[in-house]
């Protein structure tokens, strides 16, 4: 079993940044993570993936704006957003998949101002 827990959401004016956390019960070593978004009225989306050795993709909407990370001594995911727009206004996920099982935790919201 493991247990997720988002913070860092919040309230930012478009332009800005906010860097969102996952934190794990549990050891994350060899747990494959990765960060979702739901828009209201839209299907959970991924966001972007970080394998267990610190490999990373990215849906293309990100273009080069959010990195994720990893600190697996603090059982942590990190999802910094630089340069946010409106449109990536969700709640934000975060997700360990592990042994054929997906976990989430409870989400974040994330609004961005025009």
């Amino acid at each position: 079993q493991v247990q997720l827990v988002e913070s860092g959401g919040g309230l930012v004016q478009a332009g800005g940044s906010l860097r969102l956390s996952c934190a794990a019960s549990g050891s994350i070593f060899k747990i494959f993570m990765g960060w979702y978004r739901q828009a209201p009225g839209q299907q959970r989306e991924l966001v972007g993936r970080i394998t267990s050795a610190g490999s990373t993709n990215y849906a293309d909407f990100v273009e080069g704006r959010f990195t994720i990370s990893r600190d697996n001594a603090k059982n942590t995911v990190y999802l910094q957003m630089n340069s946010l727009k409106p449109e990536d206004t969700a709640v934000y996920y975060c997700n360990a998949y592990s042994f054929g099982v997906n976990y989430w935790g409870q989400g974040t919201q994330v609004t961005v101002s025009s």
